[in-house]
């Protein structure tokens, strides 16, 4: 992981959110998305793999932030199922109801910034279409391009707020919120799912 903060360092990153936005470009180019389960795993080993899920992903972007002495939290989501339908149409049934989504914030120029707006405001981004996780873009590549509106700010189709079941408040870490809520799956249920869909890619 230390390899990886240094460099993001490297680049021309004269803000804490510019090596924030170079760090997210490095792990966009270096880590295939897969529909991983484990919610928990150790950054260095997603790097080590060179593979993981959108929440992994995420977790080794807040891990350079903090490498770096950017504090990061997260806010916990509980998300339907059905947001992940269209992915996943002949297998719907195999969908959780419901899963828990740790969507980190980074403390920037002392004000807490979401993931979401890392790479601009929301109703900046909103002006281009929005996620509708189908094809190869996931939720961590999409924040590079197009709003990921939790909470219906924007009013348009980057409003993913009828997905969110319940809003589950903040958390100084990812494991905090994983300890209160636990994972979306059990874990023998889990650690057969990832057998399966581990490799799989996004």
């Amino acid at each position: 992981m230390l390899e990886l903060a240094t460099e993001a360092r490297r680049k021309d990153t004269s803000t804490d959110r510019d090596l924030l936005i170079t760090a997210h470009r490095l792990i966009t180019a270096r880590i295939r998305p897969v529909y991983a389960m484990n919610d928990t795993q150790p950054v260095s080993r997603t790097l080590l793999l060179e593979r993981g899920s959108c929440s992994q992903r995420l977790a080794a972007l807040e891990a350079v932030g903090r490498a770096h002495g950017i504090a990061s939290r997260v806010r916990g989501l509980l998300v339907s199922g059905r947001f992940w339908h269209p992915r996943f149409p002949r297998l719907r049934a195999l969908v959780p109801r419901q899963v828990v989504l740790a969507w980190p914030e980074f403390l920037l120029d002392g004000e807490w910034v979401t993931v979401s707006e890392l790479y601009g405001e929301l109703n900046t981004l909103r002006r281009k279409e929005g996620f509708t996780n189908i094809g190869a873009e996931t939720l961590f590549d999409a924040v590079a391009r197009t709003a990921v509106d939790w909470d219906g700010i924007t009013g348009s189709s980057c409003d993913l707020s009828n997905y969110v079941l319940a809003d589950l408040g903040y958390f100084s870490s990812r494991d905090a919120l994983f300890r209160a809520h636990g994972q979306t799956l059990c874990t023998p249920v889990r650690i057969t799912a990832d057998l399966v869909m581990g490799r799989r890619s996004a």
